[in-house]
């Protein structure tokens, strides 16, 4: 298993306890944050202004 996958099999295990398991949108926006600085730049700005709104 990969690190990125740890990662996100750590993440969904923490939220899976508080009651909100991540979607499978939400691994891949994690997998992808990783992946590189830039995807995680693109992605960053992706989140701001679709919860500014």
């Amino acid at each position: 298993m990969s690190e990125i996958e740890k990662i996100v099999n750590e993440v969904n295990g923490s939220m899976t306890i508080e009651g909100m398991p991540l979607t499978d949108e939400d691994k891949e926006r994690i997998r992808l944050s990783l992946s590189s600085k830039e995807q995680y730049q693109k992605l960053l700005r992706e989140l701001i202004i679709k919860h500014s709104s």
